[in-house]
């Protein structure tokens, strides 16, 4: 989750999707009109999964084998909804009742066969128990440290098998720094008041920032399965789901982070294409808190020019090479801007059929900024179905 009146818009290392490449200065995020909200009861829409024209051709065609459906999203966790972060949003929306159960809605709505769900807390007490009365297994790692949520991933046992599962500590990167190593921090900027007030990360509470040991040391988890499909070929699926760090003035956190979420899925890859004999299929979802054409956008798709880094794992991005990413993917006065995404490893024996839409700027239901009565969550959800080639 990024916080309202965030500072991503200040930072250089945002390049604006609508602006020349030429534009002389950093964009700015796009901010929302505030306009109250009348309605008063939670209410979440269907889910609406388009097509691609391809496969709609294909489909028409007559082209066969088995499909899946696969769904991201950063619900917003109950810990971290507060009035003076979400001033915006009508209190009745943030009270744990509507939102839990709009929020359970809504996961079940998608229907999915696989679910990604980041910012996940109150798994043991509410979230397990009523999946699992839908025919939903998961698998759940709470952040490290303090903190009270983490990363979750919800499957359906009749569509597909879990044979192996992995977790990812980011904390382990400290384990890569001596004592008496610095680290390149990137440059301060100063941030709001509702943003340092908001008690969801401190990151100068624990020490000296620019200490390795205290600043790779951001309890971010991600979580790493392998599925056996329920298709006549047993196709075996990786998913990968993971959260990001938030800060947009930690960048070189971030980018940290996610050279070792490749490194953790290049080899779990390895391991489970020498065990079953295979060449699986990797898909790597979740918030990764970084906007298209950022450092950390960039080294996962292997586009970035600054780095001589090689990713273990070549990817592409599901939304880009289907039209484009969406215009946002979280949405608060403070911004609006595109954060989470899934990404589909090259030579993948999956191809997207359909994408799960995402409303526009403009869209009544989203008007005033998130999360309101139809959107319990500040992020919006992603996903897509899948067919299996081959199978």
């Amino acid at each position: 989750m990024l916080k309202p009146q965030t500072i991503w818009a200040a930072l250089p290392l945002f390049l604006g999707r609508r602006l020349p490449k030429s534009s002389p200065s950093p964009p700015c995020s796009r901010r929302l009109s505030f306009r109250p909200i009348c309605k008063r009861r939670m209410s979440t829409q269907s889910p609406r999964f388009a097509p691609l024209r391809t496969a709609q051709a294909e489909s028409d065609a007559g082209a066969q084998g088995y499909r899946f459906r696969l769904v991201s999203y950063n619900i917003l966790a109950q810990v971290y909804v507060k009035s003076a972060i979400f001033p915006h949003s009508p209190s009745a929306s943030l009270k744990w009742k509507a939102r839990s159960k709009a929020v359970l809605t809504e996961l079940k709505s998608f229907n999915a066969d696989v679910m990604c769900i980041q910012e996940l807390d109150e798994y043991e007490t509410f979230y397990k128990k009523n999946m699992e009365s839908s025919g939903y297994s998961s698998i759940y790692l709470q952040r490290s440290g303090d903190k009270r949520d983490g990363c979750g991933i919800f499957y359906k046992p009749k569509s597909v098998e879990l044979i192996q599962k992995e977790v990812i500590h980011y904390n382990d990167l400290v384990e890569t720094y001596g004592p008496n190593d610095i680290i390149n921090s990137a440059p301060s900027n100063n941030s709001s008041p509702t943003e340092e007030s908001s008690g969801k990360e401190d990151n100068r509470k624990c020490g000296d920032p620019n200490d390795p040991r205290v600043r790779l040391k951001r309890d971010c988890v991600g979580l790493l399965a392998a599925f056996k499909l329920s298709d006549p070929c047993d196709h075996i699926l990786i998913v990968a789901n993971t959260h990001i760090y938030w800060d947009p003035e930690w960048i070189d956190v971030k980018l940290a982070q996610a050279k070792y979420l490749l490194l953790k899925v290049a080899e779990f890859e390895n391991i489970i294409s020498s065990k079953f004999t295979c060449k699986p299929s990797v898909i790597i979802a979740g918030d990764f808190n970084s906007t298209p054409g950022d450092k950390v956008y960039n080294y996962l798709l292997s586009a970035s020019s600054e780095s001589t880094d090689e990713p273990p794992i070549k990817l592409c991005s599901l939304y880009a090479a289907n039209g484009g990413e969406p215009e946002f993917t979280n949405c608060t006065p403070g911004f609006t801007g595109t954060l989470d995404y899934i990404f589909l490893s090259d030579g993948s024996a999956i191809k997207p059929t359909s994408l799960l839409r995402v409303p526009r700027g403009g869209s009544a239901d989203v008007e005033g900024g998130l999360p309101n009565f139809h959107h319990p969550s500040d992020h919006l959800p992603i996903g897509a179905d899948f067919r299996v080639l081959g199978s």
